[in-house]
């Protein structure tokens, strides 16, 4: 057993610089603390439109439903590893941009505690921020010209410590304990051009760092209910309660000339801390699953989530705030996801016949609300996907893919549509079996 928790630890650390993004321009990750990707970083929920709140099994982790943990399988260990590519293009009504990335998406890991409770830990990345533009501003009367970047770099990452517990034979319940963890840096630069008439003003930079060590937890239920001997019905539900959290800014404020090492501080004051408390908040969610499996055949798996926002709500200290206001506006959000499996037949000799096979889409309504000239407008999502699980020659070891597709916002003000591939392999290995011979 240490070996394997030596083993463990170093394959966790060894994750953590991995999870970071390379980096594309994504600008709606400016809002908030970045953008979140889940569950679409895991083949397994990724390739059936999301679903996941009833979703459980013997070879693979489902961190969405703390409850699903209580399938792993008596005297076994499993090792759930993901890599996801991404291929965005951001389109407005007068030009386009590709680019591309990939990451480890999550790497997490599960085993049986006692015949009745089972647990799992995890580590994946919760949100990127990456985007940098450019708005030029000409006032010939007396700036001149003006240019304004706006640029954000950083990632949040998340730990878990989930436990699945067999309340009755058909009936488990979860809770799932998140450590938050991360920095974000956000800046804005105005450049005059001392071509003009603004060679009277100096250059200068507004930059924010938040520092985020934060905990939150959510619980899970999942019921399935026996339909005569051949169907299955599956009841799922995850409820995130509203917590309030404390993250830590600095910021800082100054000008510069064209050598930026020259700079003069306008804050903080002489004498004043330049750190400060903002909010961060974690809505209430509720999130209820339905399923029905033909035993051994298909399974058809439906979710709908409800939430007072969409993601975690940061809020800069009102003291403070040297950003101004925001035009990100905070409001409920809807989401569904229908999803359909055809099951392969674990017995069979043949190996095509073996495979599951998989495909969903879902819907998003009300995931960003921004203030556009005094007007709300909702950003919504759309998006399918399809995917295999295919079995290794030995064992009840899987290799999951999916092939993903989203679309969010439109071209007023921007356009995101994102191809993903994803591919995990999940592993599940008989490791705490006693020998009777040697």
């Amino acid at each position: 057993m240490k070996k394997i928790f030596i083993i463990l630890a170093l394959a966790f650390l060894a994750a953590c610089p991995a999870m970071a993004q390379n980096g594309f321009n994504v600008p709606y990750s400016q809002y908030g603390i970045g953008e979140c990707n889940m569950p679409f970083n895991m083949p397994f929920a990724a390739s059936m439109g999301g679903v996941s709140y009833t979703r459980s099994g013997n070879n693979f982790i489902n961190p969405f439903n703390p409850a699903s943990y209580a399938q792993i399988e008596k005297e076994t260990f499993v090792f759930d590893m993901g890599l996801n590519i991404e291929m965005s293009t951001l389109k407005d009504r007068n030009s386009s941009l590709f680019d591309a990335d990939g990451n480890l998406s999550y790497l997490t890991i599960g085993m049986p505690v006692t015949r009745w409770w089972k647990t799992s830990l995890g580590l994946m990345p919760y949100s990127d921020v990456n985007y940098q533009s450019v708005q030029s501003n000409v006032d010939t009367t007396l700036f001149g010209t003006v240019k304004n970047v706006y640029e954000g770099v950083g990632e949040v990452s998340q730990i878990f410590w989930g436990n699945g517990f067999n309340i009755l034979k058909n009936l488990s319940v979860g809770v799932n304990v998140n450590y938050l963890y991360g920095s974000v840096q956000k800046a804005i630069s105005y450049d005059f051009d001392k071509g003009d008439t603004s060679m009277y003003f100096i250059n200068s930079r507004r930059l924010k760092n938040t520092y985020i060590s934060n905990l939150n937890f959510d619980l899970g239920m999942q019921y399935y209910q026996p339909l005569g001997q051949k169907y299955t019905l599956g009841l799922g539900l995850v409820v995130k309660p509203h917590r309030t959290m404390s993250v830590k800014d600095n910021s800082l404020v100054y000008t510069y000339m064209s050598d930026e090492s020259l700079r003069d501080t306008i804050f903080p004051a002489p004498g004043v801390n330049n750190e400060y408390l903002s909010t961060l908040e974690q809505p209430f969610s509720l999130g209820v699953g339905l399923s029905l499996a033909r035993n051994g055949r298909w399974l058809v798996a439906a979710d709908f989530t409800y939430a007072a926002s969409s993601g975690l709500k940061y809020t800069e200290n009102d003291t403070i705030n040297l950003f101004g206001r925001s035009v990100l506006r905070y409001d409920n959000d809807l989401k569904g996801a229908l999803g359909f499996e055809l099951t392969g037949d674990k017995n069979s000799s043949k190996y095509f016949q073996r495979i599951s096979w998989r495909a969903g889409v879902h819907y998003e309504q009300g995931k960003l609300i921004l203030d556009l000239n005094g007007v709300d407008t909702k950003l919504n999502e759309w998006g399918l996907g399809c995917g295999a699980s295919l079995p290794m020659r030995k064992g009840r070891s899987v290799l999951n893919l999916s092939l993903g597709y989203r679309s969010f916002g439109s071209v007023d003000p921007l356009q995101r549509n994102c191809f993903t591939f994803g591919v995990s392999i999940g592993s599940c290995e008989s490791w705490f079996v006693k020998r009777k011979y040697n």
